[in-house]
């Protein structure tokens, strides 16, 4: 049996759109706070047991610890999080082009994997004609589903 749409592990092509379509024109403390807020809405109308991160230049913006999440929710914040951070992409995406290679990023990345993990719930904060200025993460659901909140919010923030 193949998995539904909505659990179908979205591909590397559908990954880099989502990176070229949610993009921002600035990225301020309050949208910092407006999407963090909005994260928080939506995380808890599905009872969500996550902990959120914001985080632009180095400098945490924002931050949510949910029923339910651990202080091992923000440890995998802040490895996915550099993930984003060395390579200007999402953590889901940076996970997938290894695996699409036939490795894992713990296997071919040369990486600490106690610093850094290419899992999904980390997406860059690019604003348009500037680059990727920071990341904005979710951690506390299954891979996917921890990606798929993320972008959601983006989607719903910027208007898609």
């Amino acid at each position: 049996m193949s998995p539904s749409p909505d659990t179908a592990a979205p591909t590397v092509e559908e990954l880099e759109a989502q990176e070229r379509r949610l993009v921002f024109r600035r990225f301020t403390n309050d949208d910092a706070w407006a999407l963090g807020s909005l994260l928080v809405e939506l995380a808890r109308e599905r009872g969500a047991p996550v902990a959120i991160g914001i985080h632009r230049a180095g400098r945490q913006l924002f931050h949510a610890a949910l029923p339910g999440s651990t202080p091992d929710n923000d440890a995998w914040i802040a490895r996915k999080r550099r993930v984003v951070e060395r390579y200007g992409s999402a953590s889901y995406l940076v996970g997938s082009r290894f695996r699409a290679k036939g490795t894992t990023f713990e296997e071919s990345s040369r990486l600490d994997a106690d610093t850094y993990a290419a899992h999904g719930g980390s997406f860059p904060v690019t604003v348009a004609d500037v680059g990727v200025i920071g990341s904005v993460t979710v951690s506390g659901l299954p891979q996917v589903e921890d990606h798929r909140l993320v972008v959601e919010a983006l989607e719903r923030f910027l208007g898609e």
